[in-house]
């Protein structure tokens, strides 16, 4: 197999009802530990994302921050971290936002982005697309042009893609 016709699917794991009943948890640990399959997976989100031309990639707490380091290293643009409450030192923006269960918030340090770089957001997963969307108001909210968001799964049947008024490209998608 080549690095071109390598399916990254068969890298990922999926574990059924984790981490409740009814939930199929695509498990990325797999793919990250074969280095080729990781290195396949790395350089795909190096062509999806590279035309953006960002100047900061937005990792969202904490599985973005595996795909973001290594893409932010080969794209040479600068990294920054959206987290959860407590976790960020210094001032910090948040945005508050709901969940199918309840609501949460992200947060930004303060002085992360300068107003108008472009970032793109990254994040393993896209499901329902409410963490996406999230994170998308809080960067525009300290003033970034978010112009794209980049994820290694997408389980379409969710529909998280129609809550995002950007542009959205994902590696490996399941209809499940």
């Amino acid at each position: 197999m080549t690095t071109a016709t390598m399916d990254l699917k068969q890298h990922i794991r999926g574990i059924p009802d984790f981490p409740k009943p009814g939930i199929l948890f695509y498990d990325i640990s797999t793919l990250m530990r074969d280095a080729d399959a990781w290195q396949v997976a790395m350089g795909r989100m190096t062509r999806a994302v590279a035309p953006w031309a960002p100047d900061m990639l937005a990792a969202i707490e904490s599985r973005g921050f595996l795909t973001a380091a290594p893409l932010a290293s080969r794209l040479g643009c600068g990294l920054v971290m959206l987290r959860k409450p407590g976790k960020l030192p210094g001032a910090t923006v948040s945005h508050e936002y709901d969940l199918e269960y309840g609501s949460d918030t992200l947060h930004i340090q303060a002085d992360a982005i300068r107003p108008g770089q472009r970032v793109v957001v990254m994040d393993d997963l896209l499901a329902t697309g409410g963490t996406l969307a999230a994170s998308v108001a809080l960067l525009r909210k300290v003033g970034a042009n978010v112009v794209g968001a980049a994820t290694l799964i997408e389980i379409r049947a969710l529909g998280g893609r129609d809550r995002l008024d950007i542009p959205v490209e994902s590696l490996v998608s399941y209809d499940d």
